[in-house]
């Protein structure tokens, strides 16, 4: 048994000391690096950087928790500035209907907060999303008149907040706007509209808070791609002054103005041309017979129903606003054109009709109370002549015709009736001297004929084109 223990025990020794030895190069291992610092003198120290601390929060570098934040810095003090500047990064929409205008852009204020300010041998900003915003104090700027807003979050909140060591604070955010604009249409579609964005605090006065362009004009960038598909963008510009409300006093307000002015070309082509040829075709009428009714019927229905269409279209897109707009003008003046061409044809169709009415009661009258001339002819034929001037040469063609005096109606009416010959012709004549007949012969030998086109079309066709094309040129003098 005594020499079983003995290297049992030696056993033992030799593991402890091998666990021994083990941990203390473990603890070497460890601690290598610190004691290598220790000793070496070559090495230069380096300040740690707090902004680069891993082991810091942020709260506890920005010492959010050491201040109260619902306050504005300086409380108390003077106002505290607050620079802005925008980037309008796309001009989304102009609607006449809603009067308003939709904008996207990246909105950003300056300002300083001593509380904010933190510990940094580089001097180098921290930057930080959205989270911290609800934090700290930021400018409670709102969009005036905005009918509709909101930041944009994809992915996440477009909010960015950047601080630098002395406490100055950037504070950016993307917005969409949708805010009104009162527009005048009086000079539609040849028009301009000025419209404006305006940024105002909304709980601060200009006591408490100073709101200011950061760069004058320069605070304002717009991109160079940024279009429209009816309007060209002629201007951008900004402006400040003083709002005062009743109940609360004045504020800071800035304006970021631009100038649009409306594209003609898409107007031209649906409203003005068909316009245009809709009165063009409704002169068409003037030269088509009067005796074909149903053709100049229907072409002036057309024409007027579908001046009818143009304006109602042209209403649709358009506010219900109590003046009287440019192209309202012009569609109504085209209407009114339409319309008289039709009531033009309606004219000629009456007197037409009581012409002829008037003609058949002659012919009947002629051919019962006028008195025979019996010339041996195979027909009964009664031609009426008016009254014209003859020379004694053309008298004497009429050899064989008894000639009868004329007698005035009344004196017919008393006469006996005489009774009427199968075939007779009268001729109404009256005999001048050579001398007169020869200066105006081809004049006087004319016949006024009944003819289809009425006296009315012929004018037509020169007044109402002579008078459109006058209203034409002082309406486009007047509005361009």
């Amino acid at each position: 048994m005594t020499y079983l223990i003995k290297p049992l025990i030696l056993l033992v020794c030799l593991l402890v000391t091998g666990e021994c030895r083990k941990h203390g190069h473990r603890v070497r291992r460890w601690t290598g690096t610190v004691e290598t610092q220790k000793h070496g003198t070559s090495l230069a120290k380096k300040p740690p950087d707090v902004t680069k601390s891993r082991k810091m929060k942020t709260e506890h570098l920005l010492k959010v928790d050491d201040h109260d934040f619902t306050m504005r810095p300086a409380f108390g003090g003077p106002a505290i500035p607050v620079g802005v500047d925008v980037q309008v990064e796309s001009l989304d929409s102009i609607s006449e209907v809603d009067m308003d205008f939709t904008m996207t852009l990246y909105l950003r204020h300056y300002w300083k907060d001593e509380r904010l300010s933190f510990t940094s041998s580089t001097n180098k900003s921290m930057t930080f999303d959205g989270r911290l915003v609800k934090k700290i104090w930021v400018p409670d700027v709102f969009f005036v008149h905005s009918k509709r807003s909101f930041i944009h979050d994809t992915t996440t909140d477009n909010i960015m907040l950047r601080v630098f060591p002395d406490g100055h604070v950037l504070y950016s955010l993307r917005v969409t706007v949708t805010a009104a604009c009162n527009m005048d249409f009086s000079r539609f579609p040849l028009d301009s509209q000025t419209c404006s964005l305006e940024l105002e605090s909304y709980a601060y006065t200009d006591e408490d808070l100073m709101l200011y362009w950061k760069s004058g004009d320069e605070s304002l960038s717009t991109d160079d791609r940024i279009s429209l598909s009816q309007f060209l963008i002629q201007k951008f510009h900004t402006t400040s002054r003083l709002a005062f409300y009743s109940s609360t006093g004045w504020y800071n307000r800035l304006y970021i103005n631009f100038t649009l002015r409306r594209h003609i070309f898409f107007f031209l082509l649906q409203t003005y041309f068909p316009a245009t040829l809709m009165v063009m075709l409704s002169w068409v009428s003037f030269w088509i017979d009067r005796r074909a009714v149903p053709a100049r019927v229907s072409l002036g229905i057309t024409t007027v129903l579908t001046m009818s269409t143009i304006i109602t279209g042209v209403n649709a897109s358009m506010p219900r606003v109590s003046y009287i707009k440019a192209v309202d003008i012009y569609l109504w003046v085209s209407f009114v054109f339409v319309f008289l061409s039709v009531l033009e044809y309606a004219a000629v169709n009456y007197l037409s009709t009581a012409q002829d009415r008037r003609e058949r009661k002659m012919r009947e009258r002629a051919r019962s109370q006028s008195l025979p001339c019996t010339c041996g002819i195979s027909q009964t034929r009664t031609m009426t002549m008016l009254d014209g001037t003859y020379s004694e040469a053309d008298t004497n063609s009429l050899a064989g015709y008894t000639e009868e005096p004329v007698v005035p109606e009344e004196e017919q009416e008393e006469m006996h009736e005489v009774p009427e010959k199968p075939e007779h012709m009268v001729v109404h004549l009256s005999v001048s001297s050579e001398s007169t007949t020869t200066k105006k012969k081809k004049s006087l030998r004319a016949l006024n004929i009944i003819q289809n086109t009425h006296a009315i079309d012929k004018y037509s066709r020169m007044i109402f084109p002579g008078s459109y094309i006058f209203f034409n040129l002082i309406y486009w003098s007047v509005y361009c």
